[in-house]
């Protein structure tokens, strides 16, 4: 287990120490279920009275929150209770899974494989034809990576999650469990007969770039004929559809239930929240919000903020909405 000083704490935090505590301090907790061997925090004001009956020994605190410790107790003061949370948790984060032997015998890895140095590849995996392994690239047990795929250097690939052929995913990515990268495409048109449904071949595939993560659960469709683009930095959340021949710019946010159909271009810094569905061929500019649950069927320019369905400017969906109560208490 590991321990720490709240002043070896404040050294990787860079905050003002306020108070001081004894106590070996072995993990993070919130502040109601913390024992006195825990830190916890306090990023807002609204849990400042939570903090007398907390048994945690620290917290780490706002800077512009004015509250006494306590006895044996300390705080370290932060500009940013949420980001100084974030470097703490990296302290306490628990050694990953065991390899046994680096390359398990139980996987199949096909002679063509080009590998890297130090590489972990767990037992159950299929590595097909062609494939080609950077440095340092972890493939968890029961993973399947097909024909002409590249995986870049410090990618982790957890259990489950199947890579089709052709794709390419860049360095130091975190695929979860269970993903599926490059599957076919939605796409169907009515049979020349009329009696049933023409399947449309995809023969692209998917490019993602370096430091992306993708959630578990997630699926992320070849193109029709090009690529299924993520640019680097994107975060990903569980079970979301991304379609095929989408394209997102850098660092786009997309929480668990959110999907993108086929074309749809993002442009850098987008944020779209849970349950939001995007149209297809829709095109979102840099750094536009879409709220949680929304539906978006047109183009929106940089910078906005969109919400509902369909989906509006905020101020005017929360404008429908207000007008919609004074409706329903009128009738």
């Amino acid at each position: 287990m590991r321990t720490y000083s709240i002043q070896e704490i404040n050294e990787k935090l860079k905050g003002v120490i306020v108070g001081n505590t004894t106590h070996s301090i072995t993990g993070p907790q919130q502040l109601e279920l913390a024992d006195e061997n825990q830190i916890s925090f306090i990023g807002n004001r609204k849990y400042i009275k939570q903090w007398a009956s907390s048994l945690a020994c620290a917290a780490i605190i706002n800077a512009d929150i004015e509250l006494d410790p306590g006895l044996d107790k300390a705080f370290i003061k932060v500009k940013n209770a949420d980001t100084a949370m974030a470097e703490l948790l990296e302290m306490f984060v628990p050694d990953p899974p065991v390899f046994e032997e680096d390359i398990h015998p139980a996987a199949v890895i096909h002679p063509t494989v080009t590998m890297g140095h130090s590489c972990r590849i767990g037992a159950g995996c299929y590595i097909g034809k062609n494939v080609v392994l950077g440095n340092e690239v972890t493939i968890y047990p029961n993973t399947t990576i097909l024909d002409n795929s590249t995986i870049g250097n410090n990618s982790t690939i957890w259990s489950g999650t199947v890579i089709r052929e052709r794709c390419i995913i860049g360095s130091h990515c975190i695929i979860h469990p269970n993903v599926t990268i490059g599957a076919d495409g939605f796409g169907f048109r009515p049979s020349p007969d009329g009696k049933g449904l023409l399947k449309i071949p995809h023969i692209g595939n998917v490019i993602i770039g370096n430091g992306v993560e993708i959630g578990a659960g997630t699926c992320i469709d070849r193109g029709k004929f090009s690529a299924t683009i993520l640019g680097d930095g994107c975060k990903i959340d569980n079970l979301v559809q991304i379609g095929h021949n989408s394209k997102m710019g850098r660092c786009c946010l997309m929480a668990g239930s959110s999907g993108l159909a086929g074309s749809v271009t993002l442009g850098d810094g987008v944020i779209i929240g849970g349950s939001a569905s995007i149209s297809d061929h829709v095109t979102l500019g840099n750094a536009v919000q879409v709220g949680g649950g929304s539906g978006v069927m047109n183009d929106w320019a940089d910078g906005k903020k969109i919400l509902g369905y369909p989906a509006v400017e905020a101020r005017d969906a929360l404008k429908q909405w207000v007008l919609l109560r004074k409706l329903a208490k009128e009738s």
